[in-house]
């Protein structure tokens, strides 16, 4: 896990002991963590830069479902995740992760870059994450919530997850993982995810480290 890595590199007393707490708090029972110090809370979520450029397999999904794309502008709100709703989240997590068999789009449809609903029950990241949205959304989720975002692993490599943002931080629903993790867990570089007031506009994002490291006084 990443901020065990990062606990063990030689940072002051206090950031190590900021990051043991975030990290107690955010191992347990997500509706029972405490907000706790105001610097550590804002850990929880992913850091918003400026308006970026939408990627190009959204654009092309967009063209062909329009329908799927619409979202009127809203006002940001807090989404409380209770028992319930955590229930349904990791449901759809397994069940979807279970269901589809990965499939790059090359070897799928002859292209590189090629963003659909995996209805032949095969399909790549960014497809896991379009059906995982669909089935909440069709569930009563708000769509403001359900934020496509793209990161970069240890190697680089471009990767697409659900980000569903809550009242206790920022989760990340993967294919590659039957966890729910909170963003800064999963050890990912977080690039740019869709906007919360309008799910065509994409917004840069920051990383974990440099959050954690600027959060706590030295």
């Amino acid at each position: 896990m990443m901020v065990l890595n990062l606990i063990s590199k030689p940072f002051s007393a206090n950031l190590r002991a900021a990051l043991m707490a975030v990290l107690a708090a955010c191992c347990t029972h997500p509706f029972l963590a405490s907000a706790g110090d105001q610097r550590l809370t804002q850990l929880t979520h992913v850091p918003v830069s400026k308006v970026t450029q939408p990627p190009v397999g959204w654009i092309d999904f967009c063209t062909q479902q329009p329908n799927e794309c619409a979202g009127a502008t809203k006002k940001v709100r807090d989404f409380v995740i209770t028992p319930k709703r955590w229930n349904d989240l990791a449901h759809v997590n397994r069940l979807v992760n279970a269901m589809i068999k990965p499939l790059t789009d090359l070897e799928h449809w002859g292209v590189v870059e090629h963003w659909s609903y995996p209805d032949d029950g095969y399909g790549d990241c960014e497809d896991y994450v379009l059906l995982k949205r669909r089935m909440l959304l069709q569930s009563g989720w708000p769509w403001e919530v359900l934020l496509i975002t793209v990161v970069r692993g240890n190697k680089n490599e471009g990767h697409a997850v659900l980000t569903v943002i809550t009242d206790k931080g920022d989760y990340v629903l993967d294919n590659q993982n039957e966890h729910i993790l909170l963003w800064w867990e999963t050890g990912y570089r977080f690039v740019k995810r869709q906007s919360r007031s309008d799910p065509n506009v994409w917004v840069s994002l920051g990383n974990a480290l440099r959050v954690i490291a600027t959060a706590t006084p030295r």
